[in-house]
């Protein structure tokens, strides 16, 4: 009996100090792989990752994570607006957690199987995509998007500034967007036109109210999916496949 109860003793310590050993190995790769995102990605910042599943060690003897979490904050993402207008946009927070990732045993190299996540675009960084500036819609009439919130319903209220016959209209007039993403594009489309005061053709209107937003590169090659209108900006899921890391 007294063998016993030592034997279960030694194998409660045992298995604290694999645990402890665990825990200190996955802490150590998670900021060797952060690091090394970092400088793959060209980012101004560290960001987070996490290595799931329990024990570590045993998937670093597989040469393969199940999963891996990485957050990155404030990314910012070369584009292409309408009018060529900015060539970065800033995503407030994109998280993406990558399925069987294959890395090299230094962590130089590691590619994931396939991704899913989430990103976010504000309503201030979406704007900068809209036509700058006041546009002629017709003779004696200029209009611009000034902003862009939170319509409800997954739509995006468009805000429309508009100056007719030299005199500039007490309130922008508000119209309700859908968004969608196509390809590599998240695009705003006025489901009616601003009521301006005056007739006007509705294809000269919608070069001012709707407007699209390119991105053309984001971390190992995850791709836009769907996207919805949200309090704050527009809320965009993401995936991708064979999606490299580092290396």
């Amino acid at each position: 009996m007294r063998a016993l109860r030592i034997f279960l003793i030694v194998a409660v310590i045992l298995g604290g100090l694999f645990v402890i050993a665990d825990r200190v190995a996955v802490g150590f790769a998670e900021d060797e792989a952060a690091d090394r995102i970092r400088t793959t990605e060209g980012l101004a910042s560290t960001p987070d990752v996490s290595i799931e599943g329990f024990p570590f060690l045993t998937q670093v003897v597989g040469g393969e994570f199940d999963d891996v979490k990485i957050g990155i904050k404030d990314y910012e993402a070369s584009t292409t607006g309408t009018g060529d207008a900015v060539s970065t946009i800033r995503i407030d927070d994109l998280n993406a957690e990558m399925h069987g990732v294959v890395f090299s045993g230094d962590y130089s190299s590691a590619t994931a199987s396939s991704a899913t996540g989430t990103a976010t675009i504000s309503y201030a960084e979406l704007l900068k995509a809209a036509q700058s500036g006041p546009t002629d819609v017709t003779t004696g009439v200029t209009a611009e998007v000034v902003g862009l919130s939170d319509g409800g319903n997954g739509k995006i209220k468009v805000s429309v500034e508009a100056t007719v016959l030299g005199t500039k209209l007490p309130q922008p007039v508000s119209v309700l967007s859908s968004v969608s993403v196509e390809g590599d594009t998240v695009k705003v489309h006025a489901d009616s036109l601003p009521n301006l005061g005056v007739d006007l053709a509705e294809d000269t209107v919608r070069t001012v109210t709707d407007f699209e937003q390119k991105i053309d590169e984001l971390p190992g090659g995850i791709q836009l999916d769907k996207v919805v209108a949200a309090k704050d900006g527009v809320d965009i899921s993401v995936k991708g496949s064979d999606i490299r890391l580092v290396g």
